[in-house]
């Protein structure tokens, strides 16, 4: 009889503890495209896959001025010369997602010019080829873009602002004369649940105008092996998530009639909405959701405007975040206690730029933060758990402080962290118990050299 294998829950907020950054090796620029401006802002990041294995560590960087450098992220000593970074410049507009193909061998970026297009990486390709496909089917900015790992670079899915989600077969599709792709599924207003023949808030009286309802933009897009062929989308108006069937078809034709009638596709499974949390009158939007592994596997994480990371459970999408269990604790005597939530009473990410990411290792969880170059680092490794401690506990943020204005764009590589900030700068964080100790013991000293976690 096989024995089933069992995660032990130990305590790694200690090692959270010792990440340091170096003021010399692990600060990378992204440089502009324009004379005049100085400043170019990174808008998205993503490590490869490789990276996140424990290879090379590749590190995409999305910018507000289109292009995407590719840097690698591997730990040098002080002052030693940045390996040659790769720079693409797919879009004249704001990219604001780049996800890896499963293979590393494609990116794939999200803009604010409405499309999204598919670059080669490889080395023998010329700068002027390296975008092969570019693909339209929303009408305003993409958010959001996931390839599908059951396809190794054909099969994606992407979500916008006009609050659709598309899927996209670069192996096929319909092609336009100018040789752009189009999707070979579309649901419209994914989050609209008038759409989707649910109940909405009652109509105006006769006489009277009621505001209409703006749409939901796609916020993030997520693939999951719980369900064949199955995406977890998120919106901007709540914390409702959505497990889409890709496969489903967009129209419907009746037995015994040539007539297609459109058929607004329906969720295999609709959450319930955590960020109502206490009985709050109006949903936050999610910014960002990520997969659990290991220690958390079958969990999503989503960060909400509302300042909070909401756990949920797969398939079910049942958030397990948004109920309170006691009230107030010694720092926060106000502050309800919710041992599934994670958040500390400075993180902020009141911002949609804002992000989240989980380690390849799924015990720890990284946000950024809207204000004063703030990011967080949360042990998650009893998530879920009905001993679970949550904020009293484990839950309790680390606070990483090491660069200006809004930190939005977090991933991990095996044992690294990059947060990207509105300073135009990308910082590279590593577990270090030396260095940390010296800058604990001689902050004054250290502080020209280094940047380190403290307790949120």
């Amino acid at each position: 009889m096989a024995r089933e294998f069992k995660y032990v829950s130990v305590p790694t907020r200690s090692i959270l503890q010792s990440f340091v950054s170096s003021n010399k090796s692990d600060v990378y620029k992204c440089h502009s495209v324009y004379d005049e401006v100085f400043v170019n802002i990174p808008y998205a990041c993503s490590y490869s896959n490789a990276a996140k294995r424990g290879g090379t560590p590749h590190l995409a960087v999305a910018t507000e001025q289109g292009t995407v450098d590719i840097l690698n992220t591997a730990k040098r000593d002080d002052w030693d010369v940045e390996p040659q970074r790769v720079t693409v410049q797919p879009h004249a507009n704001g990219v604001f997602d780049v996800k890896w193909s499963p293979s590393d061998t494609l990116i794939a970026t999200a803009s604010g010019d409405h499309s999204i297009r598919i670059s080669s990486l490889s080395p023998s390709v010329r700068e002027d080829d390296r975008t092969l496909h570019i693909l339209r089917g929303h009408e305003g900015t993409v958010k959001s873009v996931a390839w599908d790992p059951a396809y190794d670079g054909a099969v994606l899915c992407t979500g916008g602002r006009d609050g659709g989600i598309c899927l996209w077969d670069l192996r096929a599709g319909e092609r336009s004369t100018d040789g752009e792709l189009a999707p070979v599924l579309s649901i419209p207003r994914a989050h609209d649940l008038q759409a989707q023949g649910k109940p909405t808030k009652p109509k105006g009286t006769r006489g009277k105008l009621t505001p209409s309802v703006p749409l939901q933009s796609i916020t993030h897009l997520l693939y999951t092996d719980t369900h064949p062929y199955s995406v977890i989308s998120s919106c901007s108006s709540d914390g409702i998530l959505n497990l889409w069937d890709v496969r489903l078809p967009a129209t419907n034709t009746r037995t015994g009639s040539k007539r297609t009638t459109k058929q607004h596709p329906k969720p295999l499974f609709t959450s319930a909405d955590p960020t109502t949390y206490s009985g709050a009158r109006r949903g936050r939007g999610i910014t960002t959701l990520s997969l659990g592994s290991g220690p958390t596997a079958a969990l999503v994480f989503a960060l909400g405007i509302d300042s909070r990371v909401h756990t949920y459970t797969l398939p079910s999408l049942a958030p397990l975040s948004g109920h309170a269990t006691s009230t107030g604790t010694a720092s926060a005597p106000d502050a309800p206690d919710d041992p599934h939530a994670y958040w500390d009473a400075r993180m902020k990410s009141t911002s949609f730029y804002v992000r989240m990411a989980a380690s390849p290792c799924g015990r720890w969880l990284a946000t950024g933060g809207a204000t004063e170059g703030r990011a967080y680092l949360y042990d998650i490794s009893t998530a879920g758990r009905a001993g679970a401690i949550g904020r009293a506990g484990w839950g309790a943020g680390v606070e990483l402080r090491g660069q200006t204005g809004e930190v939005g764009a977090v991933d991990w590589a095996e044992g690294m962290l990059a947060t990207c900030a509105d300073d135009g700068t990308v910082r590279i964080w590593r577990p270090d118990v030396e260095v940390s100790r010296r800058c604990r013991e001689d902050p004054e000293e250290m502080k020209w050299d280094w940047a380190w976690s403290t307790d949120a």
